[in-house]
């Protein structure tokens, strides 16, 4: 496998200090925003719920719900991550004109905005934030196969870019999940999202036409681990019509999302990991949210 290498030897280093020092944007613990998504069986979207339909827990314990909304109009900030890597080189194709589809129906004008990376043997900032799905799409024609795959290092990049933005921040992942030249985990890009409420959607390139992984378990397992815990989720088409779906599915999905802000009982400033647990009223209902967030380290009280 010939490897690309598309960056200065200074990002590199940048990356290096970056797996020692991962984005460190804490919750205050006295405000805890949660968004999440409804679903029924067959997955259909649930969009008319109010906020005695829910009760949250931290940890096991009963919170109590100070706001309530649906955030179908809540400004919306997308990072497409793209891999690049030679092990996708042959369905890159599909995957450009999917992904071009996806910010035609899902970006608002002058509300909504978003930008484009790619990783392989490194990561690199295609097109920066704009609300123009077309220059997105052409930003996509210039996606180039070859390298090794830092997609660890993408997710941490791409929520830099999304750190401090208002409104909703999301990542769509489109790869196979595999990971060999990153600076960081698996682990270290969670907490990277986690840490600045990033919701990370994930396509797996795994079983679309092409040339198969023989063991495309572990990059999916990547993946939805990625999407899980974040609050998103990951899907795993087939054919280049269900590559389409996959990314409609995902815009469908950021329309209809609630959320909701607790005060915790637990108000110690201690930087550990609390368990969020969002529980509808009915059983048949299936909840989409983070599984939990970082306190803010400090001097409570």
């Amino acid at each position: 496998m010939r490897f690309k290498f598309v960056l200065p030897v200074l990002f590199g280093v940048c990356l290096a200090s970056l797996a020692q020092e991962p984005v460190h944007l804490s919750v205050d613990v006295q405000r805890v925003n949660v968004l999440f998504t409804v679903t029924a069986k067959g997955g259909k979207l649930i969009t008319n719920l109010t906020q005695d339909d829910f009760t949250i827990y931290e940890d096991g314990k009963p919170q109590k719900i100070s706001n309530f909304s649906k955030e179908s109009n809540l400004p919306l900030n997308i990072a497409l991550l793209v891999d690049s890597s030679g092990s996708v080189w042959d369905k890159l194709r599909f995957e450009r004109d999917a992904a071009a589809r996806f910010f035609s129906y899902t970006l608002r004008p002058a509300q909504d905005k978003a930008f484009v990376m790619t990783f392989d043997t490194g990561v690199s900032l295609l097109q920066d934030y704009t609300d123009n799905s077309a220059t997105l799409e052409h930003a996509l024609d210039r996606v180039i196969a070859g390298g090794s795959t830092s997609l660890y290092d993408g997710v941490v990049e791409a929520t830099r870019k999304l750190a401090f933005q208002p409104g909703r921040r999301a990542i769509v992942i489109l790869s196979d999940g595999l990971d060999n030249s990153s600076h960081i985990d698996l682990a270290g890009a969670l907490q990277a999202a986690q840490k600045n409420d990033v919701v990370v959607y994930a396509i797996s390139a795994n079983r679309i036409e092409g040339v198969f992984l023989q063991e495309p378990q572990i990059g999916d397992d990547n993946l939805t681990q990625l999407a899980a815990q974040t609050g998103g989720h990951a899907l795993f088409p087939k054919r280049a019509q269900d590559l389409r779906r996959a990314f409609y599915s995902i815009g469908e999905e950021l329309r209809a999302q609630y959320s909701l802000a607790y005060g915790p009982t637990n108000t110690r400033l201690d930087g550990t990991y609390r368990v969020i647990d969002v529980v509808p009223a009915r059983k048949d209902y299936k909840i989409r949210c983070r599984h939990g967030y970082f306190a803010r380290k400090g001097t409570s009280g």
